[in-house]
């Protein structure tokens, strides 16, 4: 994969993008810019605050001139400060003093709660992300000491800056009441590494690329085929079989056919296009699958080809409000719905309020919590903004269109007036059973892969394999589809025909795995702790279960909706 191409999703993973204020080139002598990100404990990733909520100071410089904050660093947490330390390019720094402080009983609790919880920092320079570590305990564990001088490495090559490394030096035992000094110095060196790949030190390929990873991929190929070949083989044979049963009963007078053994999905086709319980609900989901389908190939495409920002992906979505009304809304259509309105407003927020709920419970501990994980008000009236003058009106646009367009009923076979009685079957070919049953071989198709995304998401790993993903996308969908047209089958041969509702689940119960795959790996490869970081994680796993949910059981609607 072309490293280049991974530049800008670099930046959204360190949460960091001024290349719209800077070009990356810098003259000689020069200002060079040290942001003060966020500082938090190592093990809670997302549970970060503002670097100065430490009792740290600033350095003497207090003019800058550039920075600029979009509604998508707001929505990842950036805090970004000036730290007042004064860096020009190619210009060595010998060790100068920041600033200085008194450590007071109350600042002396602070930072040595933050050194016994292995709080680190983060800073940029030049979009270059830097880490450091507060301090640490003695061998003890009762006393804490910090690091009070900061040694900059910083590597150029021609105009632009390449890498930059820290150094944490002068180790000052913390004790109430005496004064602290912070220093730092900076050295320039030159290097031969080109510019586009200055992010490559961040990759870990041995942990992507890693044999197991390559082996998921074959083993889930694998799985395709034979699933494929599974269903062809069953179910033409199957259905070859039953196509000359029937035939054979069409021979038969209205007498020995009252007589004979009538059983099977043939018996059930003047209801197996009989809309299913609850139209508006089962169309909106069915859209809101279509769109976040639709988004989710397009993040993974363009990061692989061109570029990509978090501002993007949310755009993409709110555009992609036109896919939803479609399909949801010529769907409705097909079913007679009349309440088309009604159906519009729940396919167009059915998504975004789950979403929202979620964040405002997160959101509103993360303030309690005064971190820099809360979403500012400003953002939360953008966000209503795009929902109601982007989202809604294109939700709108699609729903005609799709009323207008597919929206007529196309079923071979007229519906029955009254309902046919579903005779009983065995446990095992309940709708529930069906339903759990179907998500165990999607799920095993991307487990592999999911341990992965987590470990970047949740883990100091940073994902750049989207050819991978791409790889794993298709092969779910594919599972997906293959095993619900079996499930439906064999549902439909046991003349149940509430296929709709069966096929959509049977579809997303692979998400139910993937929740639960997720608690095992808060507790079992995580060292998260905190309510902040339990709420945030469960929640936000929560709703990335919903969205592959949603969109596996439409790719399950749709193969069974086709077959």
């Amino acid at each position: 994969m072309n490293i280049s191409r991974l530049y800008i999703f670099l930046c959204i993973i360190f949460t960091i993008v001024l290349c719209d204020e800077h070009d990356h080139k810098y003259e000689d002598g020069s200002e060079v810019v040290l942001w003060m990100n966020t500082v938090g404990p190592y093990h809670n990733r997302q549970e970060t605050y503002n670097y100065f909520s430490l009792p740290f100071c600033r350095g003497t410089k207090k003019e800058i001139s550039h920075y600029h904050e979009t509604l998508g660093e707001n929505i990842l947490g950036v805090e970004l400060e000036y730290s007042g330390v004064e860096i020009n390019f190619k210009r060595d720094k010998p060790k100068t003093e920041i600033c200085g402080i008194t450590v007071t009983p109350e600042s002396f609790d602070e930072l040595t709660y933050a050194i016994k919880n292995h709080y680190w920092y983060q800073m940029f320079i030049d979009d270059l992300p830097i880490w450091g570590i507060v301090g640490e305990m003695d061998e003890s564990g009762k006393q804490a000491y910090i690091w009070t001088h900061k040694k900059f490495e910083v590597a150029y090559n021609d105009d632009r800056i390449i890498d930059v490394n820290l150094t944490s030096e002068a180790k000052v035992q913390l004790k109430p009441n005496t004064p602290l000094t912070f220093s730092y110095e900076v050295i320039w060196k030159p290097t031969t590494i080109p510019y586009p790949k200055r992010f490559e030190k961040y990759l870990d390929a041995g942990f992507f690329q890693h044999k197991i990873h390559w082996f998921s991929i074959f083993n889930s190929f694998m799985m395709v085929l034979f699933l494929v070949g599974l269903v062809s083989m069953i179910l033409l044979r199957t259905l070859r079989k039953d196509y000359a049963r029937y035939g054979k009963d069409d021979d038969l007078d209205d007498m020995e056919r009252d007589l004979g053994d009538e059983y099977g999905w043939k018996q059930v086709h003047g209801d197996v296009f009989r809309p299913p319980a609850h139209p508006i609900l089962f169309a909106s989901l069915i859209g809101s699958g279509y769109q976040i389908a639709t988004v989710s190939i397009l993040c993974i495409l363009i990061t692989i080809a061109f570029d990509l920002y978090t501002d993007t992906a949310i755009f993409l979505y709110a555009a992609s409000s036109v896919v939803n009304g479609y399909a949801g809304g010529s769907l409705y259509a097909r079913m007679k719905g009349q309440l088309w309105i009604k159906q519009l407003v729940v396919g167009a927020f059915i998504v975004p309020a789950i979403i929202c709920s979620v964040a405002f419970l997160v959101n509103f501990i993360s303030i309690y919590y005064g971190s820099s994980r809360s979403i500012p008000f400003t953002v939360m009236l953008s966000v209503t903004a795009i929902c109601l003058f982007i989202i809604l009106p294109l939700t709108a646009v699609g729903t005609v269109l799709g009323r207008n367009i597919s929206g007529e009923p196309n079923v071979p076979c007229r519906t029955n007036a009254v309902p046919r009685p579903i005779p009983e079957k065995k446990w095992f070919m309940e709708p529930n059973v069906i339903i759990l049953a179907s998500g165990i071989l999607p799920f095993g198709s991307i487990f592999i892969e999911m341990y992965f995304i987590f470990t970047s998401f949740w883990a100091y790993k940073i994902y750049y394999v989207y050819g991978f993903m791409l790889l794993v996308f298709l092969i779910l969908a594919v599972v997906t589809v293959c095993v619900t047209i079996v499930a439906t089958y064999f549902m439909l041969n046991a003349e149940d025909y509430r296929w709709q509702w069966t096929s959509f689940l049977s579809g997303a119960s692979s998400a139910f795995y993937v929740y639960l795959y997720a608690i095992y790996y808060f507790f079992f490869k995580t060292k998260m702790y905190g309510m902040f970081q339990t709420v945030f994680y469960f929640g936000y796993m929560a709703l990335f279960s919903l969205g592959l949910g949603i969109m596996c059981g439409t790719f399950g609607y749709i193969g069974t909706q086709a077959f």
